[in-house]
């Protein structure tokens, strides 16, 4: 069940999950369903691994709500309690959707720093290759203590985090679907919703306003896709719409911003104007004759359409604001001075700097500072004395005899072949030369891997001593199974491959040894186990 310093968010009682009632709880990282009768959980995912939530249409008979996950594995809860089941599915569905987007960060965050480190070390990447590609252990288990989720937490709660930016197409994502029932379904989701409220803020005000008090939250929507707020190439405004009054907001905000104009001195948005040469040959502003009583209704369709278009990006760039304001007007200032310096200096008519010079790249100055070191004074000798030295040589080579009896006594040369024999005091080290010689180099790197992966196993199986809590008794109990299946699936598979290379056996056999103590380890505390409980 639920640990004790896990915070409970949420309970609903009455939930079936695979046709059995139980009890569903929101807790603080995690959602978990436990059947009645039972202390523990069946079902228990955490928020970061949810890619998101479904519910069932208001006219099914079952009220049910979905959980699909980043795997593409999903889990449905129906809420059966009769007179609450609608209010209880609504509640888990938005406190869903205030918790999915914060673990939604920190997943794409601890992600990052997987792929991060996979990178930088080649053999964390081989280790995990070995265990969680080859299904030894889950990638849970081979993260855990791996990853400075501290320092992923601290990152996110930083008051300087990077805002991401808003799609300017993110109305046109939204392709609804019929119902057959000539109705038209818009898919809605957090990252959708956010991005709206972000865009319009007065449609987010319009949601605090009348939601859930006045309309619920699925009335709110369709309002808002019927509205002539969202179709704003329709002329005729409906009295019953509540965002007429945003319209009106949007046409203030526009016109204040054409009020304020652009300021930057280096962009004149005037000069963009269509002129024809017979109105003062593009130099002269000639007022428009055109009488604004005379626009046709298609003329006012295709500027209000322009209009939203124009309102619609600059709300989007708007959207995003940086914190460090002083940094932004640096940057600009910075660009100005550029965009300045470009349109008043020209390369071409820049006088010459002068010879253009070749640096030394000097690996040892000490060398160059002081120039050749002279060598040290020393007696040489002349060709004459080579020649008589050959010759001296010569004249001892043909008289010499050898007397072999007299070189080495019979004990000295019985003790010197010993110890230079295999095993002897002098060959030590010989016997690990050969075994680097006998062995392939592919042999050797595969039983590196075997042992930094046994290594990686072990460590979590010997962790879990003195196994105090239900969680260690689990996990000691996984671990046990994981090392068997390591054996099975890893070494057993090496141990015939050097069998049919001719290469010894023995080569595995400080593995095996530390399996075997795991193994031993583990009857010991099932036996004192099995004790305790008779």
């Amino acid at each position: 069940m639920a640990s004790l310093s896990e915070e409970v968010l949420l309970v609903v009682k009455r939930v079936r999950q695979r046709k059995q009632d139980g009890t569903l709880y929101l807790m603080a990282e995690r959602i978990a369903w436990g059947p009645e009768g039972k202390d523990r959980f069946t079902v228990s995912h955490l928020y970061a691994d949810i890619r998101c939530q479904k519910i069932s249409p208001d006219g099914k008979a079952k009220i049910q709500l979905q959980l699909v996950l980043h795997t593409g594995e999903s889990t449905t809860f129906h809420f059966a309690n009769e007179s609450t089941a609608l209010k209880d599915r609504d509640a888990t569905k938005e406190l869903l959707q205030q918790l999915l987007p914060k673990f939604k960060k920190k997943a794409n965050k601890e992600l990052e720093e997987k792929n991060r480190m996979l990178q930088e070390d080649p053999v964390l990447f081989q280790l995990y290759k070995d265990l969680v590609v080859s299904q030894v252990i889950s990638a849970e288990e081979f993260w855990a203590n791996r990853l400075s989720l501290n320092s992923v937490e601290h990152s996110l709660s930083n008051n300087n985090k990077q805002e991401v930016g808003i799609s300017a197409a993110f109305l046109a994502d939204i392709r609804p679907q019929t119902d057959g029932c000539n109705g038209l379904r818009y898919n809605l989701t957090t990252d959708i919703i956010e991005s709206i409220f972000r865009t319009y803020p007065t449609v987010k005000q319009k949601y605090a306003e009348n939601v859930p008090h006045n309309m619920t939250e699925k009335e709110f929507w369709t309002r808002f896709f019927q509205s002539h707020y969202f179709h704003r190439d329709r002329i005729n405004t409906g009295l019953q719409d509540i965002f007429s009054e945003c319209a009106k907001e949007d046409e203030k905000g526009l016109k204040s911003m054409v009020t304020q104009g652009v300021k930057n001195p280096m962009v004149d948005l005037l000069s963009l104007e269509d002129k024809t040469l017979d109105e003062g040959y593009g130099t002269a502003t000639v007022p428009t004759t055109s009488n604004s009583s005379n626009k046709s209704l298609r003329e006012n369709s295709n500027s209000a359409i322009i209009k939203r278009f124009n309102h619609h990006s600059a709300m989007v760039s708007k959207a995003y604001t940086p914190l460090d304001r002083h940094q932004i007007l640096t940057s600009l200032f910075v660009a100005f001075q550029v965009k300045l310096q470009e349109a008043i200096e020209y390369d071409d008519l820049q006088g010459d700097s002068g010879r253009k010079t070749i640096s030394l790249n000097l690996k040892k100055s000490d060398r160059y500072s002081h120039g050749p070191i002279p060598l040290q004074s020393q007696h040489y000798s002349t060709s004459q004395d080579i020649i008589n030295s050959i010759s001296i040589i010569q004249h001892e080579m043909r008289s010499y005899k050898p007397r072999l009896t007299q070189v080495m006594s019979s004990s000295a040369a019985s003790s010197a072949i010993t110890a230079l024999s295999p095993g002897g005091v002098l060959m030590q080290g010989g016997g690990q030369q050969t075994i680097n010689q006998l062995v392939p180099t592919d042999v050797q790197s595969e039983l590196k891997h075997l042992y930094t992966a046994a290594g990686e196993l072990l460590r979590h199986f010997w962790s879990c001593f003195p196994v105090s809590t239900p969680f260690l008794e689990e996990k000691v109990v996984k671990m046990k199974s994981n090392l068997e299946k390591f054996q099975v699936m890893k070494l057993r598979p090496f141990q015939e491959k050097i069998q049919r290379q001719y290469l010894s056996t023995s080569l595995t056999g400080h593995l095996e040894e530390m399996l075997q103590a795991a193994y031993n380890k583990f009857q010991a505390w099932q036996m004192r186990r099995m004790m305790r409980k008779t």
